[in-house]
């Protein structure tokens, strides 16, 4: 098995090293040939001049690739066609991984049944959340901040996994067509979920994929994330890149009959979504239930932009 570590970067180049670092002292197992590919989406900081640091120590653990279409999807795109791996890992480029996240994230791939993994993102210890933030179930938000923890036991993956501690074989994404481009952030636009719908995709087609908690990510959780303003943005664009990826359903007046007959929001349907939310007490489960609200004005609002051939921004 040859692996590639894709790690897809624009204008970090102040965390960069430390992201690199990390991956540099992974354990793998000498049996296993493994690369650091990082794609540089047009940067416009020091990020090549990182990259060229690293390459010019190990030269054949290190490359860098340069991908002038903006768009984070383009660069996943251009490291799988360029990955020399048949299994291919994603990281991002704020976050550190453990010394064993490599070796415990592929080796599920010896058996051939898989053809994906997910491994665990877990946030800064030290980051304490304020009291309208819920990180745990029945109210958690925590995958705003790239928060994945399904628990301590490994099985199968019946949800899609985070972008940030996966990884599949190399025939398989190509046989599925890669990462959309109409998703995934880019300069203008903070529209993700090219993970997300890449990870539906693949269960709606029968690929078996896993989870591996073993597989451990650390992620920043940086302070101008934790505002409410960002998640209420967050889940307003998550309600729009659904729409991008599942399509409109049948429409009334423009707007898709199930958000007003099928959509529930926390046990609401849309026109009392936004009394539920109003009138809830409890900081956390009141702020949840507006996120949730946030998404179906996402997917109006995408709608409408549709319709009328434009893009919208929201607010």
């Amino acid at each position: 098995m040859q692996v590639t570590i894709v790690l897809c970067t624009y204008n970090r180049c102040e965390s960069l090293p430390k992201a690199l670092e990390s991956a540099a002292l992974s354990v793998m197992p000498e049996s296993v040939e493994w690369e650091i590919l990082v794609v540089d989406n047009n940067s416009t900081d020091r990020t090549r001049e990182v990259v060229e640091v690293f390459c010019s120590r190990d030269p054949r653990r290190f490359r860098y690739s340069f991908e002038p279409r903006q768009g984070k999807s383009h660069a996943l795109n251009t490291g799988i066609r360029e990955a020399q791996g048949d299994v291919i890992a994603f990281m991002d480029d704020d976050v550190t991984v453990d010394p064993m996240w490599l070796r415990n994230l592929t080796s599920p791939f010896q058996d051939t049944r898989y053809s994906g993994v997910a491994g665990r993102v877990l946030l800064d210890p030290a980051f304490s959340a304020p009291p309208w933030l819920g990180l745990k179930e029945p109210f958690n938000l925590g995958g705003v901040l790239a928060q994945f923890d399904l628990g301590e036991n490994s099985g199968e993956l019946v949800s899609p996994p985070c972008g940030t501690s996966m990884a599949f074989r190399k025939e398989v994404l190509q046989k599925y067509g890669g990462f959309r481009v109409d998703l995934g952030p880019c300069p203008g636009s903070e529209i993700r979920g090219e993970d997300t719908e890449l990870g539906f995709r693949l269960l709606a087609a029968g690929e078996p994929l896993r989870y591996e908690p073993s597989a451990i990510v650390h992620h920043p959780v940086p302070e101008s994330r934790v505002r409410k303003s960002y998640f209420l943005r967050w889940y307003f664009d998550h309600g729009r890149a659904m729409v991008r990826s599942w399509g409109r359903g049948s429409d009334f007046i423009g707007i898709p009959r199930r958000l007003f007959t099928a959509i529930k929001l926390t046990g609401t349907r849309l026109p009392s979504g936004a009394v539920v939310w109003l009138l809830t007490v409890n900081p956390r489960k009141r702020f949840y239930r507006k996120c949730w609200f946030r998404i179906t004005v996402g997917q109006i609002s995408e709608i409408y932009s549709q319709l009328n051939g434009r893009q919208t921004t929201g607010n």
